[in-house]
This record gives C-alpha cells, sequence and structure tokens, in this order.
C-alpha cells in the first residue's frame, strides 16, 4: 500500500476506536450509579462501627465524579475494540504465523483482563476496611469521593494488567527478547513479585484471601513459562533444520564427486 493509503487506513480504525469509545462513555453513563454503589459498599459498613462518608467538595463534585465513572468505563468496555483496531491496522504487514499469535494474544488478553478486574472488585473491599481501620474509633472517616473512587477503579485495573502480564511475557518471548529459559530460572523472583502483590492488595486478617489471588497468578506465569518453552524448542528444531548440510545433488556410485585440482 503506498503512504496515502496507510494514512487512510489510519484515519478508519482511529475513527472506530473513537466511536467505540463514545459509545462505551455513553454505557458507563448510566452504569456510573450502579458503579458509585458498589465502590460506596465498603463504606457503608464501616459506617456500622463509626461515623464515615463520602464527601463532595464542591457543587460540580458529583457531576465531575460520574462522568469520570463513565470515562472509566467507556475506555474499558471499548478496549477490546480498541486492541482488534490496533492490530488489524498492522496485520496486513504480518505473515500468517504473526498474524496467528497477534489473534491469539487478543483472545487470551481480553478474559485475562476481565478476569484480573473481577479480582480487583473483590479485593478491594479489604483493603479499605484494614486501612480505614487504622484510624481510632472515636475518629470520623470523611474520605474525599473523587480520590476514594480513584483509588478504587486504579486498583481494579492494577489487577487486570496483573493478570494480562503473563501475556506479554509470551510475547517478549515469541520476538526473540525473553527466553524461556530466563523465565524458568526467575521464578523465584516471580513468586516473591506475587506474593508481595497479593499480600498488598489483600491486607486482611486471613491469608487465604491473598492464596487465592496469588495461586492464579502464579498458574498464569508458569502456563507463560511452558509457553515459552514449547516455543524456544520449535524455533531451535526449525533452526538446526534451516542450517543443515545438504546432500550433494551430483555423485555417482562409489559416493560423491570430488573436485580434483590438476
Amino acid at each position: 500500500m503506498p503512504a496515502a493509503a496507510h494514512l487512510r487506513e489510519l484515519r478508519s480504525r482511529l475513527v472506530r476506536a473513537s466511536l467505540a469509545v463514545v459509545v462505551g462513555v455513553v454505557v458507563g453513563w448510566f452504569l456510573s450509579d450502579v458503579v458509585l454503589d458498589l465502590v460506596r459498599v465498603p463504606i457503608e459498613e464501616l459506617a456500622a462501627s463509626r461515623e464515615a462518608t463520602l464527601n463532595y467538595a464542591s457543587v460540580s463534585s458529583a457531576f465531575d465524579l460520574k462522568l469520570r465513572i463513565a470515562i472509566y468505563c467507556g475506555v474499558a468496555l471499548a478496549g477490546p475494540v480498541l486492541l482488534w483496531q490496533a492490530v488489524a491496522f498492522a496485520v496486513p504487514g504480518l505473515n500468517r504465523k504473526e498474524r496467528r499469535w497477534a489473534t491469539g494474544f487478543i483472545v487470551t488478553a481480553v478474559p485475562l483482563f476481565a478476569a484480573g478486574c473481577a479480582a480487583g472488585v473483590w479485593i478491594f473491599p479489604h483493603m479499605v476496611e484494614v486501612l480505614a481501620g487504622f484510624a481510632p474509633v472515636e475518629d470520623s472517616t470523611v474520605l474525599d469521593a473523587a480520590y476514594y473512587v480513584d483509588f478504587v477503579l486504579k486498583l481494579v485495573l492494577a489487577s487486570g494488567v496483573a493478570f494480562v502480564s503473563p501475556v506479554f511475557v509470551v510475547l517478549l518471548n515469541v520476538i526473540g527478547v525473553l527466553p524461556g529459559r530466563t523465565i524458568v530460572r526467575s521464578w523465584r523472583v516471580v513468586i516473591v513479585a506475587v506474593v508481595v502483590f497479593c499480600a498488598v492488595a489483600t491486607p486482611a486478617a486471613d491469608v487465604a484471601s491473598m492464596f487465592l489471588l496469588a495461586v492464579p497468578l502464579c498458574l498464569l506465569f508458569a502456563g507463560a513459562a511452558g509457553v515459552a518453552l514449547l516455543h524456544d524448542r520449535a524455533a531451535a528444531r526449525r533452526l538446526a533444520a534451516s542450517t543443515r548440510t545438504p546432500t550433494p545433488a551430483s555423485t555417482d556410485a562409489d559416493g560423491p564427486r570430488v573436485p580434483v585440482c590438476s
């Protein structure tokens, strides 16, 4: 394709991605009250033992918060479309094998991100309960609504990215940046990082919550290491087959013909 055709294709992809974000924001606007009710649950539970409430600092704070939730939800809902438009723009320049890897990346990353966000929704009440529990019972807990919602949504998104990170590990292995043996040798570092992340994300009194989040992450990284090792072995076999010395074409009954210098 000439440069002008590439620019037209890029414009078309950007328009489709923008429309997906706009539709997602509209849907997120109607879902903002549901999201706000969900993130308010830990505050209501905290209010049973002390005075706790969300605070709006100005007259327009409620509108700004609802719009912010709509934007968060819109980008999250439009995420699969954005990812597909980015990959579809690059697909014409990929070979058949690279197209299969790109499709597999999308098919794997989207459900893993959704599962990670679901895990974040499950763990954030524990964090709010423990962090707010450091305040004395005699004091009131008045939380800024915008800051509190940003904290919760960023935690949910961070959990989603954590679940997708093994897919990026496989992607780095496919493009030749990270060998499979390096991933396997780093298993101790991975386990420590996963445990620390889960301990920070689930600071509840029971250890079961931490392990319920740590075990799936460790299994995902183990699966990523296995896929990377299989890919490296297949690549090594292809390299060995391509560099194998071919059999000489000109042979006689007594064996290969050797040139004689006179």
